[in-house]
């Protein structure tokens, strides 16, 4: 019995790390800010070397940057030069909210474990809303930009509050969901070479 709430915790625990990582896919900050204070209030549990996540200058730090991450999105163009930052960052905060969720376990395992979870969550959804800009930006100018920015903002709060609180059904959905948008990703990619013109053979 023990054995199975101890299972159970662990795929809670595991999920609801992918849900994070899939947020981070939208806002990177939100969902680490929202990591260390679910484990600061005894939501979640870190694992020992990630206790760090959930002190006071690291939460003050994370919060901050959130606040600057969220209002920078709204600047036009600006928000398109973010995403060259935010990619590898949502990579890297996904990879690293998975990671700080797993069981104790060998590093190069568990790091590769939440490489391929984690930041694949991550870079999934970031792939998505990088291409969304792109086309909003070149059909509108970028002044539909604000409609994305606000629906990838409240997005990223509504999948933080359902990851921590109904972690397994919502974490299940948001896997359903990221192969259905690795699909979209990779149909869009597929089509766009396509319709590109093959080199000229050189003369």
């Amino acid at each position: 019995m023990i054995d199975a709430l101890s299972d159970i915790g662990t795929l809670s625990a595991l999920l609801a790390g992918i849900s994070l990582s899939a947020a981070a896919g939208l806002r990177v900050f939100i969902p680490i800010l929202a990591l260390g204070l679910a484990a600061r209030s005894g939501v979640l549990e870190l694992g020992a070397q990630f206790q760090w996540m959930a002190s006071d200058p690291v939460l003050l730090v994370v919060g901050v940057a959130a606040l600057f991450e969220t209002g920078a999105y709204y600047i036009p163009w600006v928000d398109n030069l973010l995403d060259l930052l935010a990619t590898p960052a949502a990579l890297g905060g996904g990879t690293v909210i998975v990671s700080s969720l797993l069981p104790e376990m060998e590093p190069a395992a568990q790091w590769t474990t939440a490489a391929l979870l984690g930041g694949g969550s991550a870079g999934i959804v970031q792939a998505a809303t990088v291409a969304a800009r792109g086309v909003s930006t070149a059909t509108s100018g970028g002044l539909g930009n604000f409609l994305i920015a606000s629906v990838e903002a409240i997005g990223s709060v509504i999948a933080v509050i359902l990851a921590l609180l109904i972690p397994i059904a919502f974490g299940l959905l948001v896997i359903v969901g990221l192969i259905a948008l690795l699909v979209w990703v990779l149909r869009r990619l597929l089509r766009r070479s396509a319709r590109e013109p093959s080199a000229a053979p050189p003369g």
